[in-house]
């Protein structure tokens, strides 16, 4: 078991809430992981979980959903793999849920699949 803080910046281009085209936001976390790799950690496999915090430039609002803060929490569950010289490369399949925890409504909050790439430098 290991544990590290993920720090990410994300970009987001969604369809606008009054339909008029495309809108955007930007996104900063930071997410305590916890990770566990089989067979004493000599696997190339991982599972891990996180749990952390959001801020985004402006409240999330599509066409569906309308968050009510710009203060989210995050968590997710992930199956990857490390490979490369090193591990310096991995690849996962992470669920991924954000939502402001019942702070303010509207929470109607958020779940993405994605497939995610890392380097490590």
């Amino acid at each position: 078991m290991s544990s590290f803080l993920e720090a990410s910046y994300a970009y987001w281009q969604i369809q606008s809430a009054d339909r008029a085209g495309l809108s955007h936001l930007s996104q900063l976390a930071l997410v305590p992981v916890l990770r566990y790799r089989p067979a004493d950690g000599a696997s190339p496999w991982f599972f891990e979980t996180g749990l952390g915090v959001t801020a985004t430039s402006s409240v999330y609002k599509t066409r569906q959903k309308s968050f009510s803060t710009s203060f989210n929490f995050s968590t997710h569950l992930a199956v990857g793999r490390s490979f490369g010289e090193q591990r310096r490369h991995e690849i996962a399949l992470r669920l991924e849920h954000f939502s402001n925890a019942g702070i303010k409504h509207p929470n109607p909050g958020e779940n993405f699949v994605q497939i995610r790439y890392a380097r490590r430098f």
